[in-house]
């Protein structure tokens, strides 16, 4: 993972009992931050004992971006599998495909789901603040396009094995938020041979100027405290947006966009800071289904739990998987 380091004076959050890795970020004047140190994992490489194979490819060297696929080991005989374009979290401002905890939940959807998985590793805030995180999707997206649509020609395992007919976005946290945000600015795209039947976000990172109950309590949140929600969508949002900005509050203004999503599938838990602004989010997406035609939407949310908590609880990743492999089924 990147850090910056520059001289001069620093500037820190309150004192705060929560051990969130976000409260160890540090900003700097000239508009850098230095980022927590976290364990960075390799792609597997060529390991024929592997259940799962992954290896980098490069999407837009000048911006630095890069995609990580992954495939089964062995690959069923014969079959082409759904593909899922993956967003990792961290607020807009930290964390990589590499990142060990992120890179060991694709390998278990891969595992588990018996898909293909591409992981987007894209700019980040505060040196490249939003929209560029969309724009790295988005080119992701069509990427992927090229390689399915090249008759065999394109990557070896994409080409090959990915059903295009069978596509997902799929994000955690600000990667849920950047997928909803992908998916609209896809809606005016021609992207055949590719098909996308859905879109999955979990525990998606939304905000909005006036706090809900759920961040209220959240000031000792020891993922996602108050102090530290606050401060990412600073550094994430364009310079001088307020978080009822479009790209952070979805219900503040309603895109026209919205009804030619796919399928959706919102998961949640009530014991993350977000659970108020989910909850909004999936009455919106209902509401502006209620004239026909547009998106349905399946919403998960479920007692306890915590933000991000399919990376550090290996039951509640196992329940996640669970549902994103049916929801895949039934896309399908």
């Amino acid at each position: 993972m990147e850090n910056s380091s520059v001289s001069g004076a620093q500037k820190s959050l309150p004192s705060t009992k929560s051990t969130s890795l976000f409260l160890q970020i540090v900003e700097h004047p000239d508009g850098t931050v230095t980022r927590p140190a976290v364990p960075v994992l390799p792609p597997s490489g060529d390991q024929p004992d592997a259940d799962v194979l992954s290896r980098d490819v490069p999407l837009n060297p000048p911006n630095g971006t890069w995609l990580r696929i992954y495939r089964p080991n062995p690959l069923p005989p014969a079959a082409k599998l759904p593909v899922i374009i993956y967003f990792h979290g961290g607020g807009f401002v930290v964390f990589s495909s590499g990142t060990a905890f992120y890179h060991a939940f694709c390998e278990a959807m891969v595992r588990h789901v018996s898909a293909l998985v591409v992981s987007v590793d894209y700019r980040l805030a505060p040196e490249h603040r939003l929209p560029a995180a969309y724009e790295d999707a988005a080119e992701a997206v069509l990427w992927l396009r090229s390689q399915l649509g090249r008759g065999g020609g394109g990557d070896p395992w994409l080409a090959r094995h990915g059903d295009a007919s069978r596509c997902f976005l799929m994000g955690s946290s600000s990667g849920a938020n950047m997928a909803y945000h992908a998916g609209l600015l896809l809606t005016a795209l021609e992207l055949h041979p590719v098909k996308f039947t859905g879109l999955i976000l979990n525990q998606p990172y939304f905000g909005g100027e006036e706090m809900t109950p759920s961040e209220t309590r959240s000031e000792e949140d020891q993922i996602l405290p108050l102090r530290a929600n606050q401060m990412l969508w600073r550094l994430a949002l364009p310079e001088g947006a307020d978080r009822d900005h479009r790209f952070c509050n979805p219900v503040a203004a309603v895109p026209a966009e919205l009804r030619h999503l796919p399928m959706c599938l919102v998961t949640g838990c009530e014991g993350d800071p977000l659970v108020d602004r989910q909850r909004q989010f999936v009455e919106m997406m209902e509401k502006e289904g209620s004239g026909g035609g547009a998106t349905a939407v399946v919403a998960k949310f479920r007692e306890g739990g915590f933000h991000a908590a399919e990376l550090l609880d290996p039951e509640w990743a196992e329940t996640l998987i669970a549902e994103v492999r049916a929801f895949v089924a039934s896309a399908c």
